[in-house]
């Protein structure tokens, strides 16, 4: 068995634990999203974006970590007789310390894919629309209109033809 000091890595001049990093990442994700479980908040707004690994160079492998990560801290702090020592490894720690410094440069995926999407709004959006009302911060997510809402139009329209039909034949 590794010791516990074997297991901290240290991260600009800090010893960092397993534990300790992922609460200082979660911290992080909280006071972004105003979310006391600010980590899964972060997981939750990734796995909204269904075009993220088409427009993010490692997407599928960051959202695969953090949910990795964020299990192992469960298994850690709920389960008896699993510690840091039998779940971690030091570049654990060291990896969530390095997505914490992509959070704060905004290189992490969601800030990546913010930035595509606003790269990419001229193809996509009106010309009374600016880039930069596409662009993506993880405090304010957005949400696409709802299919019902796409039906409802259908359903109106067809009403209104077929009130016309009726008063023009009648």
């Amino acid at each position: 068995m590794k010791s516990a000091a074997y297991r901290q890595v240290i991260w600009e001049g800090t010893v960092m634990s397993f534990l300790d990093s992922y609460k200082r990442l979660e911290k992080l994700c909280g006071d972004i999203y105003g979310n006391p479980h600010g980590l899964s908040a972060y997981i939750d707004e990734m796995q909204s974006k269904i075009d993220g690994s088409y427009l993010v160079p490692g997407w599928n492998e960051d959202l695969k970590k953090l949910k990795h990560y964020r299990r192992v801290r469960n298994i850690i702090t709920h389960e008896p007789g699993y510690t840091e020592e039998n779940m971690c490894e030091p570049d654990d720690a060291l990896w969530l310390e390095h997505f914490y410094s992509r959070i704060m440069s905004t290189d992490d995926p969601l800030a990546i894919y913010g930035k595509e999407r606003g790269r990419r709004a001229p193809e996509t959006t009106s010309r009374t629309e600016s880039p930069a009302q596409t662009d993506y911060t993880p405090s304010q997510s957005k949400t696409a209109p709802s299919k019902s809402a796409g039906c409802l139009t259908v359903i109106i329209a067809a009403l209104i033809i077929a009130a016309a039909l009726i008063a023009y034949i009648i």
